[in-house]
């Protein structure tokens, strides 16, 4: 059984399915992150003048000091935004594979891959993306000097922050990984132990680095000597990437991927991304059955859902990938019509056997990566996931830097049909190339109502990010939970291979696990997975009632008299919070 969640940072019980907090509720502003300190920095931002654009800068840097093992600026990932103006659009900063790779690095002369060799090795390291992207972001769309959005995370870095019991818990689960580089042991084990709840973590490399990137821009981190203290390292321990790599990397701005569902609008993240074809592909499946009448996690709900995301899932690991290296058939992908055709194929009662269904390719994706979301009273807002792929990306740490470098090159398949570190079996469309961006999973999304931000979602979770935000939005949307109970919700997930829907606790009942299994469903129980965050614009709710087989129910005050805006930080996450602006 493989559990995605510390149990020391996990605050959810069999209570919070019953009864569930209400949402953060503010006016001038939100910030939501998997890290109290960091959404308190954005929303400070907020506060001082910064839109969310900037707010989402300062908590992206902040959290590559406060939350370590995800934040980052050692590896890369994606920001879906909606302007004021109407407008939206998506920022690519996922990281790249270095001009030295090749399809078969991870194989050995006999055509088997290499235990570890993509996810404990310098070799596993992909070009990191995010300080292009988020000085991009500032740039394009940001209102305020980059020495200003810096400065917090500079601070933290320097003068240190005292660890909770979440922070504290991840460092102890990675401690064997990270004592073995001795940088990383440097940093996180600095008395020869695991820091614990209550110890203070300075980072004083992390700290000049972020200076040095503050004071004269990402040359800094490309051109300059952060690049090569990267390269230095990286020949030295093994790996290939090179200063012409760094210098070379640039950050893509693509059209997002939009569709309907049920009167709603939905924007999110395209190829590289998996995340908004696959999650819009399996809305406009489900847009042929009334889940709200079926209820909540009722056996006919997870019947089409399940079968819904069995046929998604095939097409995303075999048809999708870099879209700089292979064609997308988005829109085939996103056509009512092919959900139309998928959804024909669907038994109404039986479960349909995976191995009927695409070649046997399953897919392969870390899924310790971080969401964060921001609006502001302008009606901007801004979703972001990125990562480091596993918990503190490669256990490594780049010479005197301090800066905790990716593994992402896992993200690629390694060889057609292998499974990756999530079970994901993909095929030949994301075969490792020079310069070539992983497919991922990372789903930043954000839904319209009649043109005005209804709904900022997202997860980390690997594979799972995909059905973490659709359930999600399907909660809302079908079941009437405000984004508190939605967020917090028992999940399930199919992803076509392995052949078996794994379920959180709570998220059956017996009796309908018992219809599911004469149905031809298998089980496999799990822990909790994913920390999703989430703001609601307007009201906790998206829709006005309740499906009757919904127990959710919200306990505390009313919310604040004219709040217009509603933040929900996952209870499985124990360090984050939802931080208002009023």
């Amino acid at each position: 059984m493989r559990t995605y969640l510390l149990a020391a940072g996990l605050l959810v019980s069999s209570s919070a399915y019953a009864a569930d907090p209400q949402p953060v509720a503010g006016s001038g502003g939100m910030v939501v992150s998997a890290q109290h300190i960091a959404s308190e920095v954005g929303a400070d931002i907020l506060r001082h003048g910064g839109n969310a654009i900037d707010a989402a800068v300062a908590v992206g840097y902040a959290l590559a000091v406060v939350y370590p093992q995800a934040g980052n600026i050692g590896g890369g990932g994606f920001m879906t935004l909606h302007l004021a103006g109407g407008r939206s659009t998506f920022l690519d900063f996922r990281e790249k594979a270095p001009q030295a790779a090749t399809a078969a690095m991870y194989q050995d002369a006999a055509g088997k891959v290499i235990p570890g060799l993509s996810t404990d090795s310098w070799k596993a390291v992909g070009i990191p993306g995010t300080v292009l992207g988020l000085e991009t972001a500032r740039i394009r769309y940001g209102t305020l000097p980059r020495a200003t959005l810096m400065a917090p995370a500079i601070h933290l870095a320097r003068d240190g922050f005292v660890l909770g019991q979440g922070d504290a818990g991840v460092m102890a689960l990675e401690a064997k990984k990270l004592a073995r580089d001795p940088m990383s042991a440097r940093i996180f084990q600095p008395q020869g132990r695991p820091l614990t709840k209550g110890d203070r973590l300075v980072q004083a490399d992390l700290a000049q680095t972020l200076s040095q990137i503050s004071a004269t821009g990402p040359d800094a981190f490309y051109k300059g000597p952060i690049g090569a203290a990267i390269a230095n390292a990286a020949r030295h321990g093994g790996g290939i990437i090179t200063r012409a790599d760094l210098a070379s990397y640039k950050v893509r701005e693509l059209e997002p991927i939009e569709c309907d569902y049920r009167g709603f609008h939905v924007i999110s993240a395209p190829p590289p991304s998996s995340g908004g074809v696959s999650i819009c592909e399996a809305l406009n499946i489900l847009s042929g059955y009334d889940l709200a009448a079926m209820g909540f996690h009722s056996a006919d709900e997870v019947h089409v859902l399940a079968e819904a995301l069995r046929r998604v899932y095939v097409d995303r690991n075999n048809k999708l990938g870099d879209p700089d290296f292979v064609t997308n058939p988005i829109a085939e992908l996103i056509a009512p019509a092919y959900a139309a055709k998928l959804r024909a194929t669907i038994d109404p009662v039986r479960a349909t056997p995976s191995s009927t269904l695409g070649p046997a390719v399953p897919e392969h994706e870390g899924h310790n990566t971080t969401q964060y979301d921001v609006v502001d009273a302008k009606g901007n807002a801004v979703s972001v996931t990125y990562t480091l792929n596993d918990w503190f990306g490669a256990h490594r740490v780049a010479g005197g830097t301090g800066i905790v470098m990716n593994d992402e090159m896992d993200d690629f398949t390694s060889k057609p049909g292998v499974p990756n570190m999530f079970g994901l079996v993909q095929g030949a469309a994301n075969a490792i190339a020079p310069g070539k961006t992983p497919l991922s999973s990372m789903s930043p999304t954000i839904v319209t109502k009649d043109g005005k931000v209804a709904l900022v979602i997202g997860s980390p979770g690997g594979s799972r990010i995909i059905t973490i935000t659709l359930e999600a939005i399907l909660n809302m949307i079908d079941h009437g939970m405000d984004v508190q109970e939605a967020i917090d919700a028992p999940r399930i997930h199919e992803q076509w291979l392995p052949d078996t829907i794994s379920l959180e606790p709570f998220a059956l009942s017996p009796d309908t696990r018992r219809l599911l299994e004469q149905r031809g469903y298998r089980f496999e129980d799990e822990g909790h997975w994913g920390i999703a965050e989430g703001i609601a614009i307007g009201a906790p709710r998206l829709t006005s009632s309740n499906s009757a087989g919904s127990a959710f129910l919200s306990l505390g005050a009313p919310p604040l008299k004219g709040a217009t805006m509603f933040g929900a930080h996952d209870a499985r996450g124990g360090a984050g919070s939802a931080e208002p602006v009023n």
